[in-house]
């Protein structure tokens, strides 16, 4: 006879628990031990552990563990799921071996497990049963759902994720009827916000500082010339040997051109695909010009700081509004949330639970998909809260002109030229965290893998292949993985742009975005054809109503809040890995994290504007709101 103890982990979760009879199924390299039913008196009550001795024969190598819930005698099948979070079997010979699960697990239904040892080549494995669909063409595609019910329990919200967001929801509205009781137009229009300095600052360090690039040579649709902005460089400098000099920097809005506002309230709405161009000097980012449209000429001035307050202030605003819809629609929803969507469900369809990459990565997919199916239906549907423009066509723009480079920080600022520009603060964090997340991944990756391994593992090539195809990327993306090294930087992209990345664009929606005329989501007017016709009249004509700013100040209001069970980057709280390399790996991963915490800490110290988005402990591990 042999004896194996098996002890049952239930989570610690809201409803875990259950009342069904829960059977197991211990299954060898010899033969299996056979269904035996895990008799407890108290039930699989949340965060119980039950320990349980089987006697049999030596069923050899433990392979497997099936487990199967049933109701209860003389009882029609119910809806008493049960949220397993782990199995430890101890064999005969004393070894205690690890079958992590943390999933739900519904009546009558059957869950295989594989023990917490990463392996990258299988006989016998179960996949996730996740299947894609087209939700627009051109766009990345989604997980075959129409509402987070539709989803596998074990990926959509907690109970308390689930109750906090409704409840915000519903407390967001009651704010904002206090706020809108004020007159949020220019009453109390914050001078901070009207200076060109803090205008600039955002390029940097606000909610997109990943549009602007250095400029070596102005574009042709853009004349600026020395005799402009000659009141704005040093004594004797020119435009071009600022250029030279690596000083100068443009933002270009091209993907907005020729995009029409829709009507909102029966009203139309306009927008401009505006060029804006900034000088950097003594630590400051400075505009310097800005022009609406691209099409230069009559009808299209470029506006300078030295023109009336309100002609600058209102070119400063449609230049701002550009910036709502390219944050929002690219850098925000596609960059991240889409092709977070598109890692997510590549990695269900095709890493089996017990691949090493599976158990990496399944913490940076937590909430995702359930997220995803939201914003869908509440944010970017025809009666959503970012109604301006036709979203589908921004974003599927803006899908097209994806590359490999732009996921990956250290590539990105290179080729926009930013490598030396001061006071770039995500920049600086940023590629503290590339870095930090690299070596982690590297360890890992170099742990389980060798070259060769790499190049045979059909899983991971096939996992690649389903992110270029649903991701729209065929032709900018790696075609293969040939090695321990690209294997490792694709891995790092992916977590990077779940976790920091997302973190960078999201996190600091109300800080920057909660003042509307900073931000504004919708305007009245079209641009401005001549210089001095603007007034402050003109200007409040132009910002969007009432009813439009509520919504967009309502969303990015919930859209920055942070869930009481939120995983920061480098937190893993469902134990996946048993092994000593991957546990050390782990360990030294946070500590690193909280080595760069300190640092930036001690850095925002002497900041007058701290820059917090990309502190480790601000950042989630996945795209969780």
């Amino acid at each position: 006879m042999s004896k194996y103890t098996v002890q049952v982990s239930t989570g610690d979760v809201l409803y875990a628990g259950t009342s069904n009879r829960i059977y197991i199924k211990l299954i060898g390299a010899i033969c299996n031990s056979g269904p035996h039913h895990l008799h407890t008196v108290t039930g699989f009550w949340a965060g119980s552990v039950s320990s349980f001795i089987e006697c049999k024969e030596n069923i050899g190598q433990l392979l497997l563990v099936e487990l199967e819930a049933k109701s209860p005698f003389f009882l029609p099948i119910i809806d008493d799921n049960w949220f397993c979070s782990k199995i430890i079997v101890t064999t005969p010979e004393g070894a205690c071996i690890l079958f992590p699960c943390h999933r739900w697990m519904s009546c009558e239904k059957k869950l295989i497990l594989r023990d917490s040892v990463g392996l990258c080549a299988f006989i016998y494995y179960v996949f996730m049963s996740y299947s894609w669909r087209i939700h627009a063409p051109g766009l990345p595609h989604a997980v075959l759902a129409q509402s987070p019910d539709e989803l596998p329990p074990e990926v959509r919200f907690s109970f308390s994720k689930d109750k906090e967001f409704k409840f915000s929801s519903a407390a967001v509205c009651m704010l904002m009827d206090l706020l809108l009781c004020i007159d949020i137009y220019f009453s109390q229009f914050h001078e901070n916000w009207k200076t060109d300095e803090f205008f600039g600052y955002q390029f940097l360090n606000g909610l997109n500082p990943m549009i602007i690039k250095r400029c070596s040579k102005l574009p042709e649709k853009f004349p600026v010339t020395t005799e402009m902005v000659k009141s704005f460089l040093p004594d004797m400098s020119s435009l071009e040997s600022e250029m030279k000099k690596g000083n100068i920097f443009l933002c270009d809005y091209e993907r907005l051109r020729d995009l029409e506002g829709n009507e909102i309230n029966k009203k139309k709405q306009y927008l401009a695909a505006p060029l804006c161009l900034l000088f950097s000097t003594q630590g400051k980012l400075m505009p310097i010009a800005i022009q609406l449209t691209q099409q230069p000429g009559p009808g299209n001035p470029i506006f300078l700081p030295s023109d009336s307050e309100t002609d600058w202030l209102l070119a400063k605003i449609f230049v701002r509004n550009a910036e709502f819809c390219e944050h929002e629609l690219n850098f925000h929803l596609l960059r991240t949330h889409l092709m977070g969507e598109v890692f997510t469900v590549a990695t269900m369809r095709n890493f089996p639970s017990c691949h090493p990459l599976f158990k990496l990565l399944i913490p940076h997919t937590r909430y995702n998909l359930q997220i995803n199916i939201m914003a869908r239906s509440r944010l970017i549907s025809e009666d959503g809260v970012f109604p301006q423009v036709n979203i589908f066509a921004v974003v599927m723009f803006s899908a097209s002109t994806l590359t490999y480079s732009s996921f990956c920080i250290p590539d990105d600022i290179k080729e926009r030229g930013l490598e030396k520009i001061p006071n770039y603060y995500y920049r600086d964090d940023g590629l503290k965290l590339w870095n930090i997340i690299l070596k982690f991944v590297s360890g890992f990756v170099s742990h389980y893998y060798s070259d060769q391994d790499v190049k045979e593992d059909k899983e991971l090539q096939a996992w690649l292949t389903e992110i270029k195809e649903n991701g729209q990327l065929e032709q900018r993306f790696p075609k293969h993985f040939c090695t321990v090294k690209e294997l490792a930087k694709f891995v790092t992209m992916v977590i990077f742009t779940v976790s920091a990345q997302h973190a960078a664009v999201n996190s600091g929606q109300f800080d920057l975005g909660g003042w509307m005329p900073n931000f504004p989501s919708s305007l009245r007017c079209p641009p401005p054809r001549q210089k001095g016709e603007t007034t402050r009249q003109s200007i409040l004509e132009t910002l969007p109503d009432v009813s439009t700013t509520f919504n967009a100040m309502a969303a990015v209001y919930l859209l920055s809040q942070e869930g009481s069970d939120r995983y920061p980057l480098g937190h893993y709280p469902e134990v996946s890995f048993s092994e000593e390399v991957p546990l050390k790996l782990i360990t030294q991963f946070k500590n690193n994290l909280q080595d760069l915490e300190k640092k930036i800490d001690s850095r925002n110290e002497k900041l007058a504007l701290p820059y917090t988005y990309l502190n480790p402990r601000n950042v989630d591990n996945s795209v969780a709101i």
